[in-house]
């Protein structure tokens, strides 16, 4: 961990590191804009279409507890090359579902597969740089991943358009496809052999329960994870809120989202640059207050009757900025006293995250308003808890 990362040029396998985190964000945002698409070609409902990004979202979640004593035994490489493999069968099971129930199992397989680029994805990370250095990286793979939910929406709409809701999962079959064969030629492994841990049911329940009662860690990762959890949750109920509710087209709808991904990249970016000045537990508590007043800002507009699609928009794009600092931050501050133990850390750490966003997505998809108030009640409520156990986090 003794590398220091020079912002004029990344290095291939961090730009590669950066793909594999996007398969995740990919997954779940190109095929938003179809929502209606494939509730009418499947004859199911919209709360039905929703749940199958909620079923992905809790399948990343668990899986990813797999994938991490396994980048700590057999090393980062061997797990994602079965998990891609994983991810594209799934996918193209995706692409030609006959009803609602099979493209809901085939999302849970494909988040089987997908979780394996994000939980291995820190690891090498951690690999390779030191705490600050490290959250300065992971900022740098936001800005990577980040092109994702502004791309995806808006070349699901267009494929959407083009040949319908199946094209978007054939293309994202193949883009995994192309993403398999640059692994087998771009990445290096990073753990070395000392480092590998035995693989034993024992030892695996030890490290995890030993994470669990690390209370800096786990209170970073559910501050950070409730951040997540109103991004998810802004994600599941963006299609009905945006498309039926505010009448947006499916292609407009991918501009909107476009915008709250390009001010989760500005945050990103600029926590970055701070970062070469000012250390991660400095900038993250100012973050997570920012964030809550975004995220009680649209709780009480929507209370009051005043929310309107521009002001509803402003609270996304500001909760947005301010992701764009939590997110990082409080994954390397989350990672920063487990080097014996990385893959298992993140596994755990993503689990954490994912788990929340689930729930998020899950419940929103359980409301039966289109309106704005579930989404205000999510922002609200985990945002609060974010800046509460952030504070914990920091206590000595």
């Amino acid at each position: 961990m003794s590398a220091k990362l020079n912002a004029m040029g990344l290095p291939g396998w961090l730009i590669l590191m950066g793909a594999l985190t996007a398969l995740g964000p990919v997954s779940i945002d190109m095929y938003l804009p179809a929502f209606p698409a494939i509730a009418e070609g499947l004859h199911a409902t919209s709360s039905q279409v929703e749940r199958t990004l909620a079923i992905y979202l809790l399948g990343m979640a668990v899986s990813q507890l797999f994938y991490g004593p396994l980048a700590d035994r057999y090393g980062r490489k061997p797990p994602l090359y079965g998990a891609l493999a994983l991810y594209i069968l799934a996918s193209a099971g995706c692409a030609f579902a006959p009803n609602i129930e099979v493209l809901t199992a085939c999302r849970l397989a494909q988040a089987m597969g997908g979780a394996a680029g994000m939980v291995i994805s820190r690891a090498v990370v951690r690999d390779h740089y030191d705490t600050q250095d490290a959250a300065r990286a992971l900022s740098m793979l936001m800005l990577i991943m980040g092109v994702a939910p502004i791309l995806a929406p808006l070349a699901g709409g267009q494929i959407l358009e083009l040949a319908g809701w199946r094209g978007i999962f054939i293309s994202i079959t193949l883009a995994a496809i192309v993403l398999l064969l640059t692994l087998s030629r771009v990445m290096v492994e990073s753990l070395k052999p000392e480092r590998m841990i035995m693989l034993s049911w024992g030892n695996i329940l030890r490290t995890y329960w030993g994470l669990f009662t690390h209370r800096k860690f786990t209170a970073y990762a559910i501050s950070g994870g409730m951040g997540s959890a109103t991004m998810f949750g802004y994600i599941a109920a963006s299609p009905r809120l945006f498309i039926q509710y505010f009448e947006v087209s499916p292609q407009s709808y991918g501009f909107l989202f476009g915008t709250n991904a390009l001010s989760l990249i500005l945050g990103s970016q600029i926590s970055a640059r701070l970062l070469k000045s000012h250390r991660p537990d400095k900038l993250l508590p100012w973050a997570l207050r920012a964030m809550m007043v975004a995220g009680l800002s649209a709780l009480v507009l929507t209370i009051s009757g005043l929310i309107t699609l521009p002001l509803l928009m402003l609270c996304m794009v500001c909760f947005m900025f301010c992701q764009g600092f939590v997110g990082p931050n409080s994954a390397a501050m989350a990672l920063s006293d487990q080097g014996h133990r990385l893959g298992s850390a993140s596994a755990m750490l993503g689990t954490f995250t994912i788990s929340c966003g689930a729930l998020a997505g899950f419940l929103v998809s359980l409301a039966s308003s289109t309106g704005p108030m579930p989404l205000a009640l999510i922002m609200g409520a985990c945002t609060t808890l974010a800046w509460a156990i952030g504070s914990l986090a920091r206590r000595p």
